[in-house]
């Protein structure tokens, strides 16, 4: 007989509505046997008792679902943003405050660069930054180019839809003023009017720095290294399942995913999106690859979900918003797939089986999907297919309502309230549409399967954070944005458990501890149930238990 053993805790949040609470759970074969007192698990015969989390506090493994794995490597490059941010390594990165101190580092950077005897060609690549908290200054190529005009440098936003360069990167890409491609922002007065200020929005526009560079930041091709060490950040912060929501699926690509997971000391699940737009694939083609992915599967790597995308980013002004939209009167946004393409192509990875999530920020570009999904299944009707709207930043309580109706889910970034709702407040959406800001109570009023997540790295991985987010609705002015739209801490641990499972597809195997499931568990040091709310995004997490294995943060 395979051996089982039952781990002690000081107690157990199942996330299981029959049995919300135990003290012991048993393991076979890296899933659950049995949950419930210590008297109970002998009737399942001989045990080995492991008593290494008495004193700790055992949860279902936290679920982040739209994260990107190059959290783990975005620290190849220059940190540029608002917030202190820890690596991997545990170096606290202090927060740069002005556009003086942003230049100052590039600067730095670019000295050590030369000094190094790295040559004059290889560019300088930087993220995080975020233009919004300068109180609506843009940068252009005039404060790059103080860093160096010699140098290429491409700076990526701390959203990942835009991308600032200097003046040698412009030359480099052939962005002149007769370039049309949408998205390349141009200087409106002044001596350079016509000219490109070396802001570039939204992936058509970046493509043409990137197809000179090779990819870079949130692009780059991914790495063994890079993804271990996203595995490393995932064990701290207590999550044993997460997706790559853009990945290519190239061969390439794919070869890294399995090499990197096949490790018996990897500790997390990995479920990568095919990036369905702006690919090489057409839908057709595209839902194969996916598909022809599927049979190589295993418990540490899941192929089968497809990300679309409709528009851009709420503070880089690339959203789509409806009346009246922007708050400070900026043009409305871009659509990075045209709504007509987005139908059909949905239709097409609909049709075939698959998974489909899909980036819309606005109201506008959340109303054109919905309307969107509704036509094709009322011509492809397809049970519990469970596509999900990732972000639904603006979403309001008819458009759940609407979603509910359609079999919809949601996967809300919550962590935007804390990291930018003060900016959405004051410049974006105006105090009435922030206050309902990623609104998780409307969203499970109206029946709507609800996640809530990081986007990491646009925001550090860290699931315990983002349902703090949830609960609280506190802003970094001390704003609390919409009451009513404040979850339970009960409801927002299940929105980054079960929810987010559910979300994909693998509710059936993790998301709560019961007899069945995955041996997946979050060991933390206290009960986020009997501490105060504003206290959950502090909880310790001693490490993780991925399908029965147990990594120590």
């Amino acid at each position: 007989m395979t051996a089982t053993t039952v781990y002690s805790a000081r107690k157990i949040l199942t996330m299981n509505p029959m049995q919300p609470e135990a003290t012991h759970v048993a393991v076979r074969d890296g899933r659950v046997l049995a949950v419930g007192s210590l008297d109970e698990m002998h009737a399942w015969g001989d045990f080995a008792l492991d008593e290494r989390f008495a004193s700790k506090v055992l949860m279902p493994g936290l679920v982040e679902g739209h994260c990107h794995l190059k959290e783990g490597s975005m620290w190849d490059w220059a940190y540029l943003g608002w917030f202190d941010r820890r690596d991997p390594q545990g170096k606290v990165w202090s927060g740069l405050r002005s556009m003086e101190a942003v230049v100052a580092r590039l600067a730095e950077i670019a000295a050590r660069m030369q000094a190094e005897g790295r040559p004059e060609s290889e560019p300088l690549v930087a993220w995080g930054f975020d233009p919004i908290y300068f109180g609506g200054e843009r940068m252009t190529v005039e404060h790059v180019d103080r860093a160096s005009a010699t140098r290429p440098i491409v700076i990526g936003h701390a959203n990942g839809h835009l991308m600032n360069v200097n003046s040698a990167m412009l030359r480099i890409a052939d962005i002149t003023g007769d370039n049309e491609v949408e998205g390349v922002v141009k200087f409106a007065a002044g001596p350079a009017a016509g000219e490109p200020t070396g802001e570039l929005q939204e992936p058509a526009a970046m493509f043409l720095v990137l197809r000179r560079i090779g990819n870079a930041g949130l692009l780059a091709p991914m790495t063994e290294a890079g993804v271990r060490s996203f595995a490393r950040l995932a064990c701290m912060q207590g999550v044993t399942t997460a997706t790559d929501l853009v990945n290519k699926l190239t061969e390439e690509d794919c070869g890294v995913l399995e090499r990197a997971t096949g490790g018996e000391d990897f500790a997390v699940r990995i479920l990568p999106a095919f990036q369905a737009f702006h690919g090489t694939h057409g839908a057709a083609q595209g839902a194969e690859h996916v598909r022809s992915l599927m049979p190589r599967n295993t418990d540490r790597l899941r192929y089968g979900l497809v990300k679309m995308m409709l528009d851009g980013s709420i503070q880089g002004f690339s959203a789509r918003l409806r009346w009246p939209g922007h708050f400070n009167g900026a043009p409305n946004g871009i659509w990075v797939t045209a709504p007509a393409q987005y139908e059909a192509d949905f239709e097409t990875y609909h049709r075939a089986g698959l998974t489909i999530h899909t980036h819309t920020n606005g109201d506008e570009a959340s109303e054109v999907a919905i309307d969107a999904i509704g036509r094709v299944l009322a011509r492809a009707p397809r049970p519990d297919h469970r596509h999900t709207l990732q972000h639904g930043q603006m979403i309001d309580a008819p458009l759940f309502r609407r979603m509910a109706a359609l079999g919809l889910c949601a996967n809300l970034f919550a962590n935007h309230i804390w990291y930018w709702g003060d900016q959405h407040y004051e410049m974006t959406m105006g105090p009435d549409r922030a206050n309902r800001l990623d609104a998780c109570g409307s969203a499970l009023a109206a029946g709507v399967p609800l996640a809530i997540h990081s986007d990491a790295p646009v925001t550090p991985l860290g699931p315990l954070f983002t349902a703090w987010c949830a609960v609280n609705r506190v802003t970094p002015k001390g704003r609390v944005l919409g009451t009513a739209e404040r979850i339970t801490v009960e409801q927002a641990l299940r929105a980054i458990t079960l929810g987010a499972a559910w979300t994909l597809k693998l509710d059936g195997e993790i998301g709560s501890i019961e007899c069945g499931k995955r041996a997946d568990f979050c060991v933390l040091e206290e009960d986020p149930l009997a501490i105060d709310p504003m206290r959950l995004k502090d909880l310790r997490v001693w490490g993780t238990v991925l399908s029965g294995r147990v990594f120590e943060a």
